[in-house]
């Protein structure tokens, strides 16, 4: 797919009275060479290991490599089952941190659009699909404009933590479960390049702060928050709300912010609670024990 806006996709699909994963299969399509029930398949073979990860994420307190973290999505899971509150946010956020768990423990992951940010994207659109009765067509689909969302977002900006910070990697796969989730819940490509702008100026700004360099604290628990962002995203832009500013718009700012945004801030663990007292001691212990850190 050439270079292009949100826009401009937005207002092709308007015209013809498509959705945007229509558009970009057939994209895809002439780009690849490949049939789009070939690029279908490969997606639905993506969709596939979401679901996996999923399943292993919230039956298991797995702990990760370095024993920092671990089970945080099978607790949040068990901690809501058969309770009225939390609902369908606490579930998404409980099944996004459990396949964050997974990355953490060294698993089989589906990076969307990165390995720290895995959790936001699955964790978003299995629970709908689960709460809705969204058959696995409709899910796979909805992954294309998820996927057309981050090259836009790529190509205008960044989706690297080392390079544009926790906006770029956490908040761009928000923006990219908000329009998967929109097209998914059946709305228009309007409303899909709405919920996009929701989700990333939600968290403009967002540094990159991991303790002890590690892809864990507090990784795991923003992809919780980045499957919540993403569902109240889409539930704005399908209640007919606005972005004032537009999506395209909002993706240039998203790269000017990274531009400002000092080093220390950009996945080098110089910065934010990476910096806290508690995150250094914990890095001077991993680094000079040899041992596994248990908390």
């Amino acid at each position: 797919m050439n270079r292009s806006s949100l826009e401009e996709l937005v207002k092709l699909a308007e015209r013809e009275s498509r959705f945007l994963s229509d558009l970009i299969k057939e994209r895809e399509s002439l780009e690849t060479g490949l049939s789009i029930a070939e690029i279908t398949q490969t997606m639905g073979q993506m969709y596939d290991i979401m679901l996996d990860n999923y399943r292993q994420g919230v039956e298991s307190d797995k702990r990760s490599v370095s024993g920092l973290t671990g089970g945080e999505g099978w607790r949040l899971k068990n901690q809501i089952k058969g309770r009225p509150h939390g609902g369908i946010y606490a579930k998404a956020a409980a099944h996004a941190m459990g396949i964050s768990n997974i990355n953490a423990s060294m698993g089989r992951i589906v990076a969307a659009p990165t390995a720290g940010s895995c959790g936001i994207i699955p964790g978003s659109v299995i629970t709908l699909a689960m709460e809705y009765g969204k058959t696995r067509e409709e899910v796979v689909n909805s992954l294309f404009t998820a996927a057309c969302i981050g090259r836009i977002i790529a190509e205008n900006a960044s989706l690297s933590g080392a390079e544009g910070g926790c906006q770029a990697e956490c908040g761009s796969a928000a923006a990219m479960a908000a329009g998967a989730g929109v097209e998914l819940c059946g709305g228009t490509p309007r409303q899909v390049s709405n919920a996009v702008a929701f989700a990333l100026k939600a968290v403009m700004g967002l540094v990159c702060d991991p303790v002890a360099g590690l892809v864990e604290s507090p990784c795991i628990k923003r992809n919780g928050f980045g499957a919540v962002q993403a569902l109240l995203a889409m539930d704005m832009a399908l209640a007919g709300i606005d972005s004032v500013i537009p999506a395209d718009e909002v993706i240039s700012a998203m790269d000017e912010v990274s531009r400002a945004m000092p080093v220390s801030m950009k996945e080098t663990a110089e910065g934010g609670v990476a910096a806290a007292p508690t995150g250094k001691r914990i890095a001077d212990y991993l680094m000079n024990s040899g041992a596994y850190c248990h908390n």
